[in-house]
């Protein structure tokens, strides 16, 4: 199976969270992210669950700020 890998920037769009966020969440372990070359990348399916599980959850400190 490969795994859909997206750029920081793109996973910015797509989540609505911000790029230190996102940072806090890869060093956390949270969501799986990998570096090419010298660009980090995050998992898609990672980050969607994440998004999913955040939406689910009675803390909306944990959703998206659009």
């Amino acid at each position: 199976m490969t795994e859909d890998w997206i750029t920081t920037r793109e996973a910015v769009e797509l989540s609505g969270y911000h790029p230190y966020h996102l940072r806090r969440l890869t060093r956390a372990g949270t969501i799986r992210s990998r570096k090419f070359g010298h660009v980090w990348q995050i998992s898609r399916q990672s980050l969607l669950d994440y998004i999913q599980d955040a939406e689910k959850s009675p803390d909306k400190r944990k959703g998206p700020k659009r």
